[in-house]
């Protein structure tokens, strides 16, 4: 590698850790879930953040939005919500005699869908085509997507009234889903004796851009998977396959999610290869809401769990 590109790639990394720690500033106590984030987003990946209210996912959102130095909209899905709300509509110019297309605020390079499963699934189902192909299509016309495109959504648990549960086809778009929980006891008092979070987001200030966040992502891209690592990679998505607890398994796209989750962890870690180590870090964020358990009401995060203890790495 030439000196310039070097100089290049430490810098993109300094700011990358400079953006790590100015989101962990704001989201006190929540490393693991903060390095969860930035992992979902080096890796090209959509983001759902679920947990009860009060937890901090908007203020997650919000820190990585101005964190991030992309354009920025935040939707707020409510029961009445249109699909054209989000992508926007074709409007008849009785000058021109033409329609032109208003973009909607899906058209942001960062898009906060803030409690999406308070929306009808007709409306949840207009971020899918965005979400999967990075662009849109109103009146037979496509229209691309910024690049970079990020969803950050949030969502709050099935068992509270006024929510519709997110189709599998729609999870799926999702590359990670984490839940914050309660902060740790000191993080909690430092909240309380300290400024308000909305204020501290405020102050915020953007340690990367477009530009810098796709050359990080093309970094992580050419980390190097051995074969030994897709081999416990794939033993993996086969045990998924064949237990009994479960009526769906881990498909090729769940497996090359994971791949990307674990190329980033692996990336965040200083480390230009995958480690099985890697893949055990992401693999219940990834994995849990793909997976379709045998018996209504089962956790997923805890089947993933199980799945992910029956599968030795040694034997890889």
């Amino acid at each position: 590698m030439d000196l310039p590109a070097a100089a290049s790639q430490r810098g993109e990394r300094a700011s990358l850790t400079a953006a790590i720690e100015q989101v962990n500033r704001i989201v006190l106590g929540k490393r693991h879930a903060v390095r969860l984030a930035f992992t979902s987003v080096l890796a090209g990946g959509h983001l759902l953040l679920e947990d009860l209210p009060g937890m901090g996912k908007t203020t997650l959102a919000h820190a990585l939005a101005a964190t991030l130095g992309l354009s920025f909209s935040r939707i707020q899905f409510t029961s009445d919500l249109l699909p054209s709300d989000i992508i926007g509509v074709s409007v008849f110019e009785r000058e021109q005699a033409v329609f032109r297309f208003h973009p909607g605020p899906v058209f942001a390079q960062l898009v906060m869908a803030d409690e999406i499963n308070r929306a009808t699934p007709k409306t949840q189902s207009a971020l899918l085509e965005a979400m999967a192909e990075r662009q849109v299509t109103v009146d037979g016309e496509l229209h691309p997507l910024p690049d970079p495109f990020v969803v950050i959504a949030t969502q709050n648990p099935l068992d509270l009234a006024g929510t519709f549960p997110l189709p599998d086809s729609q999870l799926d778009r999702f590359l990670l889903r984490i839940s914050l929980g309660y902060p740790p006891p000191e993080a909690e008092r430092e909240m309380l004796t300290t400024r308000d979070r909305r204020e501290l987001l405020d102050e915020l200030s953007p340690q990367l851009d477009p530009r810098a966040l796709l050359a990080l992502r093309r970094s992580v891209d050419a980390v190097t998977v051995r074969p030994a690592l897709l081999d416990y990679l794939q033993a993996l998505l086969a045990a998924s396959r064949s237990r009994s607890l479960l009526r769906t398994g881990l498909s090729p796209r769940a497996g090359l999610a994971l791949l990307h989750a674990a190329r980033a962890w692996a990336f965040l870690g200083e480390r230009d290869y995958v480690l099985p180590e890697d893949v055990q870090a992401v693999f219940v964020a990834t994995s849990a809401h793909r997976l379709v358990p045998g018996s209504e009401g089962s956790d997923r995060d805890e089947v993933a769990r199980q799945l992910l203890s029956s599968v030795p790495v040694d034997s890889h």
